[in-house]
Formats: C-alpha cells, structure tokens, sequence
C-alpha cells in the first residue's frame, strides 16, 4: 500500500462530513462464510435495485450494532481477558468490580474483582450495572452511587424542580463529563432515557456481501455413550457465498465537531485535542479490525484486500498513544486541588447483589422444600 493516501487526524476533523472508507474483504479459506442468523431464520439475502434496472442479492453479514461489538472488543486483550490493550493505555472507561470488603468498607484494587467493562456492556456508562453501582474514594466504598455523581456534573435536574433534563448550555459539561469517564460512549454512542439524553453514534459500520448465495448443508451430533435422549439429531448449517465482501465504516466528523467550541476566551465542551482523540480511537479502531484476519464469528474469518475513501485507496496510520496524551484526560490535581480521580473508574456491587439465584435455581429449590415438607412424619 505505498501509493495509499494517509489519513492524517487533524485533516480529517477538519475535513469533509461524513468520511466513508470501504474494506474489500475475503475469506481466509475457500469461498464459504457464516453470516449473522437466527435459528429457523438464517441470514438475510436481499434483492437490491440497482440504477441499469436489475437487481442483485445482498447478504446482510453483520448490522450497525454487530460491528459496534466487533470494533469495542479490539480495545481489549481477549474475550477473557478484560484489561486493555497497551496502545489505549491512560484512556478512561469504567468497571463493574465486586469482592469481599474488609471492614464493610475497604476493598484495595489488587483484590477487586472485574465483572465487566463500559467496552463490553451493551449500554456502555449508560448501563444500570454502572448507574446504579457505587463509587470508590481510593480503596474505600463511599455511599454515591455513578447516577447521583452524573447527575451532579451533567446538571440535568432543573433547579426548584423534579424535573430532569439539559438545558441547551448543560451539554458542554454532559459532553465534557462522559468524555472524561468514557470516551468510547461518544464514538458508539450512548442513550439514557431518563434525562433525555440522546447522543447517536459518531462511527458506524455495517458489513454486506454482493453477489450473495445462500449455502444450505447440515450436520450431525453423535451421542456416543447413549446418556442423551437427543439420539443423533441432524441440523441445518446456514452459510453463504459471494462475489465480493465490503465493511462501510461511516464517521460523522460534524457530530464529534459539535461536541466543543471556542466563546470568545471560553472553551465550551471538548477541546480540538478532545475531538482529534475521538477521531483518532475511531480510524484506530478501523485499522485494527482490518490490519490481520479478524473473526466475526466461528464460521466467518475474514481478511481486508484493500481499504478505500471514495476512489481513493487509503491507509490508516494513527499515533493512538500520542493522541491520549494531548488529550489531557486527568490533571495532576482538579480545581479545588483535590487528588484527580482515577482513569479507571470503579463502580462496586456486593455478590449477592449481583449474583441472584435463577428463576429456575428458585423453582427447583422450593420444589426441593416441599419435597421434604411432604416427606416429614
């Protein structure tokens, strides 16, 4: 890819709005390839029209929110492994931590442990395992839980009154604010209804293939030992095939632009190193889905042939450490020249808070009580 333009930050920030790059894509091996389905569904081929009056099959391979999942799971080590990966070292996000409290207070971070994170959630901080979580001051568990603490920066609840919403100049601290607890709310998006805060995705991407052919075949499972009544059942195998695989990565530069200005000598919301590192994580985590085979699912392991903005073959080359830096995340000391919090941000729920019995653990458990009510003379 010598002859491909680079994308340089700063030029797409300031650049034209939306920026399109499409990822010509191809299986690792044979023709073959697993779209996202349902059972007693399968995957979705469509007929599109095109502008010479004939129509051809499409193959929804992936949607908007599948690749959400597919670009936030780049950010960690592994599926297992939750901490993330050192190119985003120093970049915000929040935990879900439990453990066993010493004192009914203390719990030091070596001995906290991490249920999941604002990458992995599905609401990402807008989620009520973050909400309604309590925060930390150092290893100790305070009483605020994230929701009193966002409702205080975001000042959503209007004065004298029950009501909760932002006014039009609280956004630059709503902004401001998730951008200093979890940026990566602001590339994917984030919603919490209940202060009607709205803010869409600045990234999005759907995954398609052309020329598509639906490939029906079946499998069997074989019960060895005869310990299942399931005998050897046959089962369908929905996959496809196509001319070609194309991933559309849209970024909505004027979103990410109007998250902070300049007034007069006031600097509202984000600042340009603010924005220019929202940008940088989003081409970053393009580059990293496309850079080597990447597996959308067990049967769908593809890889990039060529990455494209417009007519233009391009190549994505972001300094993801740097841009961290200038973004300026945590100073040394906050305003009131307290200790910054941490980058990290800790949200803690007790295990028997967190770890509930099953409907079915229930079920069986009262069942198992009446049983031996019965059974008593």
């Amino acid at each position: 890819m010598s002859d491909a333009k680079k994308l340089n930050v700063a030029d797409v920030l300031k650049g034209e709005s939306p920026l399109v790059l499409t990822a010509t894509l191809e299986p690792i091996g044979g023709d073959r390839f697993q779209p996202a389905g349902f059972p007693e569904v399968g995957h979705v081929i469509y007929k599109a029209p095109r502008k010479d009056g004939s129509v051809e099959n499409v193959c929804i391979v992936d949607s908007a929110a599948s690749m959400a999942n597919h670009l936030e799971s780049v950010c960690q080590r592994s599926a297992h492994d939750l901490d993330l990966v050192d190119d985003l070292s120093g970049m915000p996000y929040l935990r879900c931590v439990t453990g066993i409290l010493k004192d009914e207070l203390k719990l030091p971070e070596q001995e906290r442990e991490v249920v999941f994170t604002s990458l992995t959630e599905g609401h990402r901080i807008a989620s009520s395992y973050f909400l309604d979580g309590v925060l930390f001051n150092g290893d100790e568990k305070t009483e605020t839980k994230l929701e009193q603490d966002l409702v205080r920066k975001f000042g959503v609840v209007l004065p004298e009154t029950k009501k909760a919403h932002p006014t039009p100049d609280m956004w630059w601290s709503v902004f401001k604010t998730i951008f200093e607890l979890d940026p990566n709310s602001l590339v994917h998006g984030v919603l919490f209804p209940q202060w009607q805060i709205k803010i869409p995705r600045a990234l999005t991407a759907h995954l398609e293939a052309f020329g598509a052919g639906r490939v029906d075949r079946s499998g069997v499972k074989f019960d060895r030992l005869g310990k299942t009544t399931s005998g050897q059942p046959i089962f369908a195998v929905d996959e496809a095939t196509a001319e070609s695989i194309r991933a559309t990565f849209v970024l909505d530069v004027s979103l990410i632009r109007s998250f902070g200005r300049k007034k007069g000598s006031e600097q509202l919301g984000l600042t340009e190193e603010g924005k220019e590192f929202l940008v940088a994580l989003a081409l970053w985590k393009i580059q990293k889905l496309l850079e080597s085979p990447f597996r959308f699912r067990s049967g769908c392991h593809l890889r990039r042939t060529m990455l494209n903005s417009g007519n233009d073959e391009v190549e994505i080359d972001v300094g993801i450490p740097t841009a961290i830096t200038n973004a300026r995340f945590r100073s040394e000391k906050t305003a009131d020249n307290s200790p910054s919090p941490p980058i990290v941000t800790d949200v803690f729920w007790a295990r028997d808070e967190l770890y509930r019995e099953s409907q079915a653990e229930v079920s069986n458990h009262n069942i198992d009580s009446e049983e031996s009510e019965e059974s008593e003379p």
